[in-house]
């Protein structure tokens, strides 16, 4: 496939087509990040840690840079510990099975992802508790709804930073603030807003922060991880994996310090030289520079819809209290036929469907059909929100017509 405008290396469009499914993993990538992949495999290639030679030091430094590059972008305390994993839900996981133990409890909201979902559901048969908070039918969750929850067993607060259903944000400063009064641990997916939102782990209270590479990083898939707050001891959390590190290898017991105790195995460098790359366009460009151009496409895209008869959007419909990512159904049409006449008669590609969040879906009020999903990115542009919306437009039309 090519991208039909030579002139920009980063346009969203692919043999006509327009691709808008950002909040699933963001098309396309800065070209800096491929450069830095093709250099690692041409020119590095080695195994990071496992060798003295100089080529094994040097993937090691990329990797070390990139761990440098991460704990800037979220103000982590220290870069070793920045966990790397291959995903943000490697690094949910890692905190959930890794901190948790029978008798703990955990208190959630009802816009989680299974990514948080799945593992507390599983620990729960272990017999750990958790309680879901209900959040409003637009997403939004009530900071004092937490408080009223927590229980003298009460181990731990997770929370995704935003949905990746609608896009709405969650109050994830406020819950920090009370998560440090109770001494509780605050664990927050960042898989929606890494990359466009600031985040601070220490002025927000976060103890642990999962992050991902694919989306709004803007790095390859196969990265992410965890990153470990000052709270955090190393005997706090129990690896999920175990086995080699290039560290301690007369002794066959799991090492014992961060970040090697949740890093074994050979790591996916030549996509962490990738990330670094796309880490150090993010901080060129600066986060606020490209919240504020999402958010105005965001803007655009919330009137344009809701401006439409027989176009449901759900969410917030306030750009200052969500991501770029904007739910919708139309009257009389499935939301997988919406998909389908996007992609085939206008050439707009989506997501549909439940997307991996029927909790979510179940608050907003559209399980178990799920809805239609734009995710904006970057790179996208004005005149794509505009045909985006007239595709739609010429959908709920018809749809009316049937």
């Amino acid at each position: 496939m090519k991208r039909t405008n030579e002139e920009n290396p980063c346009s969203t469009r692919v043999d006509g087509a327009l691709y808008m499914d950002n909040a699933a993993t963001s098309w396309p990538k800065p070209p800096e990040v491929a450069k830095a992949m093709v250099h690692f495999m041409d020119q590095v290639g080695a195994n990071p840690g496992r060798s003295g030679h100089r080529m094994s030091i040097e993937a090691a430094r990329i990797v070390y840079n990139t761990r440098e590059a991460i704990a800037k972008l979220f103000h982590a305390p220290d870069p070793l510990r920045v966990f790397f994993g291959i995903n943000v839900t490697d690094g949910i996981n890692l905190a959930l099975h890794g901190l948790l133990k029978p008798g703990d409890h955990v208190i959630t909201s009802s816009m989680e992802h299974n990514s948080v979902m799945r593992p507390l559901l599983d620990l729960a048969s272990s017999g750990v508790e958790f309680t879901r908070l209900k959040c409003g039918a637009d997403g939004t969750l009530d900071p004092a709804l937490i408080e009223p929850a927590v229980q003298s067993r009460t181990r731990l607060i997770v929370l995704n930073h935003a949905s990746n259903v609608c896009g709405t944000i969650l109050p994830i400063h406020e819950a920090g603030l009370i998560a440090r009064r109770h001494s509780i641990l605050f664990l927050v997916d960042t898989a929606q807003t890494a990359g466009v939102i600031p985040l601070d782990m220490v002025q927000d209270n976060i103890d642990l922060l999962a992050f991902t590479g694919h989306k709004s990083l803007y790095g390859p898939m196969g990265t992410g991880g965890l990153i470990a707050g000052d709270r955090i001891a190393p005997h706090d959390l129990k690896p999920i994996r175990q086995g080699g590190t290039g560290s301690r290898s007369e002794n066959e017991l799991q090492p014992d310090f961060f970040p090697d105790q949740c890093e074994s195995g050979t790591p996916n460098a030549v996509g962490l030289a990738g990330l670094s790359a796309s880490l150090k366009w993010i901080l060129t460009r600066g986060i606020e520079t490209i919240h504020a151009h999402e958010r105005e496409l965001c803007g655009m895209l919330i009137e344009g819809l809701t401006g439409i008869p027989g176009v449901t959007v759900y969410g917030t419909h306030n750009p200052d209290r969500q991501t770029a990512t904007v739910a919708f159904t139309i009257d009389g049409l499935e939301p997988s036929e919406v998909g389908l006449r996007l992609d085939d008669n206008f050439g707009i590609l989506c997501r549909v469907g439940l997307h991996c969040a029927p909790s979510a879906h179940q608050t907003l009020g559209t399980f178990p059909t799920g809805c239609v999903r734009f995710g904006l990115g970057a790179f996208t542009e004005a005149y794509d929100v505009q045909r985006a919306i007239k595709a739609v437009d010429e959908l709920a039309k018809g749809a009316k017509r049937l």
